[in-house]
């Protein structure tokens, strides 16, 4: 690599989605030996060689790193990229962390959507929420914003139904709710800074195609 190579920077969002982005750069020769050491305190993870650096940040901020073009490259949930609605380029689904957005509730909550009745809907994703209902359903719904566990809302009454994520589907089993109905399918995707794939077109390019060929 030549010294004057500009560094790439990936922002990864933490947890399980940094862990199988990073088992899935390796599988392509990219590692970072920097960020295997768990007791690291670093925030900042460079390979020197392949000129790259590596950032782990709260999901719903790896949107905004890219946006601005603090990261060239960021990982994270299509949620994340739905909710956030940030400029940047989504160049690849690499099919990990799969799951589903969904609206649900207890079984009796089916009749409220069917009618076009005004409810009430509590969510970690007022904004998705918000299109589903207005957009697609033509729905008008009151949305509340909660931090925790959505699954609360209706069972303490604040809400009528949820709009979440569901992986397997049982905390909402176990707490006496089910999916009625589906929006969207999530999975974690690459994103790219706007600039970056102009100036750094041919670095971007082949990642992604030796990606691809992994996946």
């Amino acid at each position: 690599m030549s010294e004057d190579m500009r560094y790439l920077t990936f922002a990864l969002g933490k947890g399980r989605l940094a862990q199988k982005t990073l088992a899935l750069l390796e599988e392509i020769g990219i590692t970072c030996e920097e960020m295997k050491d768990k007791d690291s305190r670093k925030l900042i993870f460079v390979n020197e060689e392949l000129k790259l650096k590596f950032f782990l940040a709260k999901g719903p901020d790896v949107p905004t790193y890219v946006e601005y073009g603090a990261a060239d490259i960021g990982v994270v949930g299509k949620d994340t990229l739905l909710e956030e609605e940030k400029r940047a380029y989504e160049v690849l689904d690499l099919g990990f962390g799969k799951c589903r957005m969904c609206v649900c509730g207890p079984a009796s909550a089916k009749e409220l959507l069917q009618h076009h009745e005004m409810i009430r809907v509590a969510s970690k994703y007022p904004k998705i929420a918000k299109d589903y209902f207005y957009n697609k359903k033509h729905q008008t719904v009151d949305i509340i914003k909660l931090n925790g566990s959505v699954e609360l809302g209706p069972i303490v009454g604040l809400s009528d139904v949820i709009v979440d994520i569901v992986e397997t589907g049982s905390t909402l089993k176990e707490n006496g709710l089910e999916v009625l109905e589906e929006i969207c399918p999530i999975s974690a995707r690459m994103i790219v800074n706007q600039v970056s794939m102009k100036m750094e077109a041919e670095r971007i390019k082949k990642l992604i195609a030796d990606l691809k060929e992994r996946l």
